[in-house]
C-alpha cells in the first residue's frame, strides 16, 4: 500500500457506518447520472460518483480522510488506481477530471451520447469493484 501525503490526506479511524454513507453517496450520484436526460448532468454526476467512490475506498482501505485542498481530486484518482491495482483508473479518471475542469474554467464542454454511455459503464464497474472490496 502506498503512503498518504499529509497535504492531501489525514489519518482517521472510520466506522463501518461512515464508510457505508460514503459509498451510498457515490451510488446516489451514479443513480442521478443514470437517470437524467441531459448529457452534461450525466457526466458531472458520473464524475462525482467516481470521486466519491474513491473517497469511500480510501477511507475503508487506507484509513485516510481526504483533505479538501487544491489537487485533491488528482490524488483521489491516483490512490484509487493504486488500491484497485488498475492503471485505467488513472487514464479514465484524469480524462474525466480534465473534461470537468474544461467545463468549469474553459467555457463548457460537449459530451456525446456514446461518451456518456462509456463513462457510465466504466464508473458503474468501478463503484461495483469498490463495494466488493469494502464488504
Amino acid at each position: 500500500m502506498t503512503t498518504f501525503d499529509p497535504k492531501y490526506f489525514s489519518k482517521f479511524k472510520f466506522t463501518p457506518e461512515q464508510i457505508k454513507r460514503y459509498l451510498n453517496n457515490a451510488r446516489r450520484d451514479f443513480k442521478i447520472s443514470s437517470e437524467d436526460d441531459h448529457l452534461e448532468v450525466k457526466f458531472n454526476y458520473c464524475y462525482n460518483a467516481l470521486i466519491k467512490a474513491g473517497i469511500a475506498l480510501i477511507a475503508a482501505k487506507g484509513g485516510a480522510k481526504v483533505r479538501s485542498v487544491v489537487g485533491h481530486h488528482v490524488k483521489i484518482i491516483e490512490k484509487m488506481a493504486d488500491i484497485l491495482k488498475d492503471e485505467t483508473v488513472l487514464a479514465v479518471g484524469n480524462a474525466m477530471r480534465t473534461k470537468r475542469n474544461e467545463d468549469f474554467y474553459g467555457g463548457g464542454i460537449f459530451i456525446s451520447e456514446k461518451e456518456s454511455a462509456e463513462y457510465l459503464g466504466y464508473v458503474k464497474d468501478i463503484i461495483d469493484r469498490v463495494e466488493l472490496l469494502i464488504k
